[in-house]
This record gives structure tokens, C-alpha cells and sequence, in this order.
């Protein structure tokens, strides 16, 4: 009976540890105006599997049309200083970033004020805001979800986001 359960719940771990490495752990950060900036988020891939849209893998969220932004738990935005993102003030602190992507080649960024939740609950209520994201075509397929940070000088940097045939840019600006 003891070696069923050891195998049991070496399974369970192998099988849980699986999963988490289909979207490993990520984290982009820059330094901005002298202030450290960072997104913590897990990275699914693409897989063979088309993402947005009408039957996309993102439409069976419960939360869609409003994305995680990544995999596993809600993507996390850290900051050391207050910013202007796209427009919208954001108070230095740790926050919750989601993407509204309805329509595949619109998205809105969404900052929220709700923190370490898992990826499939989104509380509208808890919304700092949203911005427009300037949008792209990469040159080709981005396999792996990717953020970037950079720093552009004089205080601004930008937030890129790339996934499948989608880039997604906002601007950042340290107050």
C-alpha cells in the first residue's frame, strides 16, 4: 500500500511539473529613468494551436475576452515609481496586467489593482485602466509568448508583447 502512494504522488508531481514547463516562469525588466520596472508572467507556446480569435485557444477562457496575458497565474507588473503607461497613471506598486483582445488586431491593455490571483479570474471592478496598444505583424510566427522592457531614454521606455502573429506595444513614461 505505501509504494502505491509514493508512486501515486510521484506521478501527481511529475505530471504537475509538466505542466508548468509547457509555460515556464519569464520575467522582463528594464531600468527606466532610474527606476526598475518588471513583468513576472509564465510563457505558453503557440504549438501548433491558433491562439485569438473565433475559436482560438484564448476564447475558451472564462475570463475571455479579457486575458491573463500569459499562462498560469495573472501576469505581474512591478514598479518602482509612478507611471504614465499609454495614458493612464500608474502608482508605483504591484499590479495585474491583463489584455482585452477581442478583436485579434485591437487590444487594450488592462492594469488592474487586484493582485496574485490565479490567471482565470479577471474582477472588471479592480480595473486602474485601459490603454490602446499599437499594433504589429511580426516578420514571423512568435512560438513563445515574449515581454520587453526598454528603456528609450529620458525617462520613457516602452512594453512590447509578442505572441503567435501579434506584437503589441505601449508606452511607458516615468513621472
Amino acid at each position: 500500500m505505501r509504494r502505491q502512494l509514493v508512486t501515486a504522488a510521484l506521478l501527481a508531481l511529475t505530471f504537475t511539473g509538466a505542466a508548468f514547463a509547457q509555460s515556464p516562469p519569464a520575467t522582463a525588466s528594464a531600468t527606466i529613468g532610474g527606476k526598475a520596472i518588471k513583468v513576472q508572467y509564465s510563457a505558453p507556446s503557440v504549438r501548433g494551436r491558433k491562439i485569438f480569435g473565433d475559436g482560438g485557444l484564448l476564447s475558451r477562457d472564462p475570463t475571455y475576452p479579457a486575458w491573463r496575458a500569459g499562462a498560469n497565474a495573472a501576469t505581474t507588473f512591478r514598479t518602482d515609481a509612478a507611471l504614465d503607461v499609454g495614458g493612464l497613471d500608474v502608482p508605483a506598486g504591484v499590479h495585474t496586467l491583463y489584455a482585452w483582445v477581442k478583436n485579434p488586431d485591437q487590444w487594450d491593455l488592462i492594469i488592474s489593482r487586484e493582485k496574485g490571483q490565479w490567471g482565470l479570474t479577471y474582477n472588471p471592478n479592480a480595473d486602474l485602466g485601459r490603454v490602446k496598444m499599437t499594433m504589429s505583424k511580426p516578420a514571423a510566427l512568435v512560438e513563445t509568448l515574449k515581454y520587453t522592457l526598454t528603456d528609450k531614454g529620458s525617462g520613457a521606455g516602452e512594453l512590447r508583447l509578442e505572441w503567435e502573429h501579434h506584437v503589441a506595444t505601449v508606452p511607458i513614461h516615468v513621472k
